[in-house]
C-alpha cells in the first residue's frame, strides 16, 4: 500500500478548468513549488495545447530533479485511460472533435502521462487527504466505530462537478463517463443541472432577479455586491446564490439517495458557500409525496451540516443504544441512526484535485 505522505518521487499536476488550469507539482502529497495559474483558453485548440506546454515546463525549470509522471484533471467525458479527451464537452469546445491528449504530452515531454476527470480526482483527493479521513479520525476518538469509506464531491465553477469514490477507490466508471448531464435542474424539466449551478448560471439569475440581464458582473462582483463591498442588487445577489442552492441541494438528493455517502463541496464558486448553503440544506432536507398525497423526506439518512460545530458534535455522537442478543443477557452496542454529513472542503478544489492526481499516479507508476 502506497503512504502517498512519504513517497520521494515527484509528480508534475494540472487542474484543468474552464477558465483557468492551475500547474504544479507535489512531492510526499505536497505542492513544492508555488502552483502556476494561467487561463485555459477552451475554445482555441492551438493556444491551449501551447499554453499546458509552457505551463509543465515553467514547473520542470523550478525542480531540481526530473519528475515520474505527469497526472492531470479534465473536465468532462472522455476516453481517460488511453488519454483521449473528445465527446460532449460543453466547457472545451476545442476538444469536441477529439484529441490525444496523453500521447502528445507524453512524446514532448518523454515521461508516462495520466489524465482522469476532474471530479473524480476532486473527490478521490478528499478521500484520501480531506473530509472523509477527518470525519473518520473524529468517529474513532470518539469510541464511535461508524466508518464512513463513501464519499460524494461537487464542484462548483465553470461547470457542474461530480466525483464519487466508494469503499475507498476511486469510481472512473466503465466509460469514464460519471457526468451530471442527464439530470435536470430543479423546476425545470428537460434542463440540465449545469445550467443552474455554474458560472453562468449565476450571471444569468442576477440578470433575471435585478432586472438587467446585461449587467456585464462576474460571480466575484455579485458575491462582493452581496456583501455590501461593491454597489448592487444586494437581495438579487443573495437571492442568485441561495436559487443556486436549492437547486444544488436537489441534486445532492439525487445523488447521496444512491451513492449513500458523505458530500464535500469545493470549486470557485463555493467562495460563496455562506449564501448557497442555508436554501441548499433546506433543499436537502426538503420533502416529497407519493401519490396518495403522503410527504415523506427526500432522504432516509438524517442530513447534518458537518460545518456547524453542533451539528458536527451529533453527527459524530449517533445514537449509541445497547441491545440484548435474543434470549441472552449478552449485550452488543450500535448505532441506529442512518445519517449523512455534508461540508465546504477544507483543502481546496486544486489541492484535492491535485492530490487526487499525484497519488492515482504513484500507484499506477508502482504497478
Amino acid at each position: 500500500m502506497i503512504n502517498y505522505s512519504t513517497d520521494p518521487r515527484i509528480i508534475l499536476t494540472l487542474d484543468t478548468g474552464g477558465t483557468n488550469m492551475v500547474f504544479g507539482a507535489m512531492q510526499r502529497g505536497e505542492f513544492i513549488v508555488e502552483p502556476l495559474t494561467l487561463p485555459a483558453h477552451a475554445d482555441n485548440l492551438d493556444v491551449c495545447l501551447q499554453t499546458m506546454v509552457d505551463g509543465f515546463r515553467a514547473i520542470i525549470d523550478q525542480l531540481d530533479e526530473r519528475p515520474a509522471a505527469i497526472s492531470f484533471a479534465f473536465p468532462g467525458p472522455a476516453d481517460y485511460p488511453n488519454g483521449i479527451i473528445g465527446g460532449q464537452l460543453l466547457n472545451f469546445p476545442a476538444f469536441r472533435e477529439g484529441v490525444a491528449l496523453g500521447p502528445y504530452l507524453k512524446k514532448k515531454f518523454s515521461m508516462p502521462v495520466y489524465i482522469n476527470n476532474d471530479g473524480d480526482l476532486y473527490a478521490y483527493g478528499e478521500a484520501l487527504g480531506g473530509l472523509l479521513p477527518e470525519i473518520n479520525e473524529l468517529l474513532e476518538d470518539y469510541g464511535n466505530r461508524k466508518k464512513y469509506k463513501n464519499i460524494v464531491g461537487f464542484t462548483l465553477g465553470t461547470g457542474l462537478g461530480i466525483g464519487i469514490v466508494a469503499n475507498g477507490e476511486l469510481n472512473r466508471g466503465d466509460n469514464s463517463c460519471i457526468e451530471m448531464f442527464s439530470i435536470p435542474l430543479k423546476g425545470q424539466p428537460g434542463v440540465i443541472a449545469e445550467d443552474g449551478i455554474s458560472i453562468r448560471a449565476v450571471k444569468r439569475i442576477y440578470g433575471e432577479l435585478c432586472g438587467n440581464p446585461d449587467h456585464g458582473l462576474s460571480p466575484k462582483d455579485i458575491y462582493e455586491i452581496a456583501e455590501g463591498l461593491q454597489e448592487g442588487d444586494m437581495e438579487a445577489a443573495k437571492g442568485t446564490f441561495a436559487q443556486l442552492g436549492s437547486a444544488l441541494g436537489d441534486v445532492i438528493a439525487m445523488t447521496v439517495s444512491i451513492i449513500d455517502g458523505l458530500v464535500v463541496i469545493g470549486g470557485g464558486l463555493a467562495g460563496a458557500y455562506k449564501y448557497i448553503k442555508p436554501a441548499m440544506l433546506e433543499s436537502v432536507r426538503g420533502k416529497m409525496k407519493r401519490l396518495n398525497g403522503e410527504e415523506i423526506s427526500k432522504l432516509a439518512s438524517k442530513v447534518y451540516d458537518l460545518d456547524d460545530p453542533e451539528e458536527l458534535k451529533q453527527f459524530i455522537k449517533g445514537e449509541q443504544r445497547q441491545l440484548k442478543i435474543y434470549n441472552s443477557e449478552i449485550e452488543v452496542t450500535y448505532d441506529p441512526q442512518k445519517r449523512i454529513g455534508i461540508a465546504l472542503s477544507k483543502i481546496g478544489a486544486n489541492k484535492a484535485v491535485s492530490l487526487g492526481a499525484y497519488t492515482f499516479a504513484l500507484h499506477q507508476l508502482s504497478r
